[in-house]
């Protein structure tokens, strides 16, 4: 750029621009990826003491505007008797000597006293105040600063001020005193906000900052990152809910890798039979075999469509917590009836209700839609392994009712019992298509008592299988 292009760009058009370039560079900014304390407390403080400034000026403003009229009527009386003596000691003399007594009596006094002609006040009264001068009484300026008083009924007017001391003229080297006061008391003031608002600031500020790390950490993906150390009451709900969604996205995402592990596991097993029935069909000229392959065909079809029903419901418990819709049901015909409509997929199993441990007529609070899902999920796996019978059976402990759902299959070891409760989780023996299943249905029978508030628990069964037990409180 030249010099004659460098006083062109120095024209008024370009002047705004540069004024706020300067403007931005003298206000601090984000530094170093970092919130700018600076600017944090400088914000707080013009706002928090330009109101206060703004409020405490508009309220003396007010009271002074109020109490204007008691103020006047309260400086007339207290100098009325002054008045009326220098108006005594005028009236001695003759009114040629007026002017050399007033400077003679005006010596005694700590305020000036002079004297004017009357038609010069006109310009400096208004004319409420000219009334007043008129009818005999006292005349105060706007400022309160100087009185007047008609001597009589001549012309002349007796000049009383500057009242104020700040006002004369041998104490005009500096600032009037009133202003000296304000600018110190509102100094002092500002001075001990400043420091009481530094101390407020700066805690608040170092959270700020570490919950700003804990989010950048938790957008580039790195949801291992610690909960953010917040030390002052102001932010620490925030910082409570910022870990308690941490924690939820990593569930969601140990959920999504369990269900992805698990569902591609478990496909495996039905694509690789309909595979094999595939090949076989066209080599099979037997009218039997070929309907035994199809009708394998079409219960790998049942389990796939199974799988994924299952999946999805276990994937909706984990990915929100419904809200749960209780309702009171008479326990034990609400028991009876889950029971008989899933009792044909006993097969020959002899499958018992007993609930004679309960009170009569006892009522208890469910969710009608959630509880018997899970109620049916105990059943199929207790069809699964149970040999001849089953055994459902409900008692009231305390507050709490409980179901225990009893097999005479193999039985669940001690360390696996709970295990089985997690995602995609089967003893080794149960591997087989008749009792594998998919290890989810207990895992969504827990996630349906965890929204009762209750809980899912194994053990040994008196009929010398597994005993897996539903608890939750009787009335919510």
């Amino acid at each position: 750029m030249t010099g004659t292009e460098a006083a062109q760009d120095n024209s008024p058009a370009t002047r705004p621009g540069l004024a706020r370039s300067l403007f931005r560079v003298a206000l601090p900014r984000w530094r170093g990826g970092q919130y700018s304390l600076s600017k944090l407390f400088f914000n707080f403080y013009f706002l928090a003491m330009g109101s206060f400034i703004a409020i405490a000026f508009t309220a003396d403003f007010i009271i002074t505007t109020a109490q204007q009229g008691l103020t006047d009527d309260y400086s007339r009386r207290f100098m009325r008797g002054t008045i009326t003596l220098i108006e005594d000691e005028l009236h001695r003399h003759s009114r040629r000597q007026w002017e050399e007594q007033i400077k003679s009596i005006d010596s005694k006094f700590a305020y000036r006293l002079g004297m004017v002609e009357r038609r010069s006040l006109d310009i400096r009264l208004t004319s409420a105040q000219i009334d007043k001068l008129d009818a005999g009484d006292i005349a105060i300026s706007h400022d309160r600063d100087f009185m007047y008083y008609r001597l009589g009924t001549s012309s002349k007017v007796l000049v009383i001020g500057p009242l104020s001391a700040s006002r004369k003229p041998e104490n005009q080297d500096g600032l009037p005193l009133d202003l000296r006061l304000r600018l110190w008391t509102w100094g002092l003031i500002g001075i001990i906000f400043a420091i009481a608002l530094w101390f407020w600031v700066r805690p608040v500020w170092r959270d700020l900052e570490a919950l700003r790390q804990t989010a950048r950490l938790l957008g580039d993906g790195k949801f291992e990152a610690p909960a953010p150390q917040v030390r002052t009451q102001l932010l620490e709900p925030l910082a409570e809910t910022l870990h308690s969604m941490n924690e939820r996205v990593l569930q969601l995402l140990a959920t999504h890798r369990e269900l992805s592990c698990g569902i591609s596991h478990e496909l495996r097993t039905p694509i690789a039979r309909m595979r094999f029935a595939l090949e076989m069909l066209p080599e099979t000229p037997e009218l039997e075999e070929r309907r035994r392959l199809w009708a394998m065909m079409e219960a790998d079809l049942d389990e796939l469509d199974q799988l994924i029903d299952t999946s999805l419901t276990y994937a909706r418990f984990e990915r929100e917590i419904p809200e749960a819709h209780f309702s009171s049901v008479r326990f034990a015909q609400w028991l009876g009836d889950e029971v008989e409509a899933i009792r044909l997929l006993g097969r020959q199993l002899e499958i018992r209700v007993d609930t004679h441990a309960l009170p009569e007529n006892l009522h208890v609070d469910l969710d009608k839609k959630a509880m018997p899902y899970a109620l049916r999920n105990l059943l199929r796996n207790a069809f699964k392994y149970a040999q001849n019978s089953i055994c459902v059976s409900a008692e009231l402990v305390e507050e709490h009712i409980c179901i225990h759902v009893d097999d005479d299959g193999i039985g669940i070891p001690e360390e696996e019992r709970e295990h089985v409760f997690s995602a995609f989780s089967r003893l080794d023996r149960s591997r087989d298509r008749a009792t594998g299943g998919y290890g989810l249905g207990l895992a969504i029978a827990r996630r349906v008592l965890e929204l009762h508030g209750g809980s899912a628990s194994a053990a040994a069964a008196p009929l010398g299988g597994a005993r897996i037990s539903l608890c939750w409180r009787a009335h919510q």
